[in-house]
């Protein structure tokens, strides 16, 4: 039985919890794989290397940031196939529409790649009698993603490549019925030169949810989801 790893400071290990989610096929409803619920240990170390990988990768110039997503955005591409697959296997979706899944994804990469030109910030001059204006973008720390079932690719790279394209680092809790896309994503993503700590991955439910949003070093959370659970998550992170 295959047991879904979760990534901590650049290394993809088994959890230590004694609590495991059952994967299912849902063609078949055959158990393919078992993910864990992650310890608050575990969560609580992939925060505190996040907030360390933050402090360097903040400095690193934008040009060497983007480069590490055209290498990613290569990676997606050459591994689509192999992704759909994966993605079909654990989600249920047809291999056409799998793709597409990670198309969307893809999308957004490229998007990243491009970060030089969009962190441009801009100067006002005599805005009033000698007052002048200027406008700088910059990270705010540690990032959260929490994704959703429906779309095992696609939403995680809407969040994680922007954010740590803009100079943050991310924690990432992907769906526990399709954790399996996510994990290669995040694979890729080491292939491509993310420094360790950049992107975490931990796995669970509503219990690992809430030790994230209620952790005093992330300073931002996306989610996408049902209503009532966003609901929850604003709540709760704010």
């Amino acid at each position: 039985m295959h047991h879904v790893q979760q990534l901590i400071n650049g290394e993809f290990s088994q959890s230590n919890t004694s609590e495991w989610i059952n994967i299912t096929d849902p063609a078949t409803q055959d158990i393919i794989a078992k993910v864990p619920q992650s310890t608050d240990d575990e969560i609580n170390e992939a925060v505190a290397t996040a907030k360390a990988a933050f402090a360097t990768w903040r400095k690193t110039p934008i040009t060497t940031r983007a480069r590490i997503f055209l290498k990613y955005q290569a990676l997606i591409r050459e591994h689509m196939d192999e992704l759909a697959q994966i993605l079909t296997a654990e989600q249920g979706k047809t291999l056409a529409d799998a793709r597409g899944d990670v198309f969307r994804g893809l999308e957004v990469v490229e998007h990243a790649a491009g970060i030089a030109n969009l962190q441009i910030g801009d100067f006002v001059e005599n805005v009033a009698s000698d007052v002048d204006t200027y406008s700088i973008w910059q990270p705010l720390g540690v990032c959260a993603g929490i994704t959703p079932f429906n779309f095992p690719a696609m939403i995680p790279l809407w969040m994680f490549p922007m954010a740590i394209a803009c100079g943050n680092s991310f924690v990432l809790k992907p769906s526990e019925q399709d954790p399996m896309t996510p994990n290669r994503l995040a694979e890729l993503f080491q292939e491509a030169g993310a420094a360790p700590g950049l992107l975490q991955v931990v796995h669970g439910g509503k219990e690992q949810v809430d030790t994230l949003l209620t952790h005093p070093d992330i300073k931002a959370v996306s989610f996408g989801g049902s209503v009532p659970v966003g609901q929850h998550v604003y709540r709760t992170a704010t």
